[in-house]
């Protein structure tokens, strides 16, 4: 088990070898929606990207998931299997709106394990780029 200062250090080099394998700028924040992005995740077990739905007021929130679930098709054609979850809640005990695609058996710690995951993000962050943009109208239109 890592002590939390060594923990800090490798998800510091993970980041930096993924920004230096793979330099682009990715959409992310930038969808010109408040509180609506396209994110990373890593941990000991997984890897994550995601579309987060993070607006406080759950009328907003609720409509901009309904609009990405009614993408599902859309989405399960671009990137797999997909997962929904309107109350999705993160560690911190926040409630967000989530849609996401995993991979399992990797692991942020392990260094054998990073292509792996930086190859998973660039595939799967690139999706879901591709159908934000796709139908970046529709999805704004709330």
């Amino acid at each position: 088990m890592f002590i939390k200062q060594e923990a800090q250090q490798l998800k510091s080099e993970f980041w930096t070898a993924f920004g230096k394998s793979f330099p682009r700028k990715w959409l992310l924040y930038d969808t010109k929606i408040k509180d609506f992005s396209l994110k990373f995740y890593a941990d000991s077990k997984k890897a994550e990207v995601s579309i987060d739905i993070e607006m406080k007021d759950p009328l907003f929130r609720n409509a901009y998931y309904e609009k990405l679930v009614s993408l599902e098709d859309m989405f399960e054609e671009y990137l797999g299997k997909v997962y929904f979850d309107e109350f999705y809640q993160m560690d911190n005990g926040k409630i967000i709106s989530r849609v996401w695609v995993d991979k399992h058996g990797v692991s942020i710690y392990n260094k054998d394990s990073w292509r792996d995951i930086f190859e998973f993000y660039v595939e799967k962050m690139t999706a879901f780029e591709k159908l934000f943009y796709d139908y970046e109208d529709y999805i704004k239109d709330v």
